[in-house]
């Protein structure tokens, strides 16, 4: 009796363990990653300039 507790026990902590690694697994990738926009580099422009000059 003890022995079939202890089990029933360990399995149901096994799949709740299972079960939040899955929804964490699910909500890393339902989010929306975004990338910043590259700086405008004015110096990168002005030595474009020179050089067509």
């Amino acid at each position: 009796m003890t022995f079939t507790v202890i089990m029933i026990v360990c399995i149901a902590i096994v799949l709740g363990i299972a079960a939040m690694f899955g929804m964490a697994v699910s909500k890393g990738y339902d989010y929306k990653h975004t990338v910043d926009p590259l700086p405008d580099d004015k110096r990168h422009k002005e030595d474009h300039k020179k050089a067509d000059a």
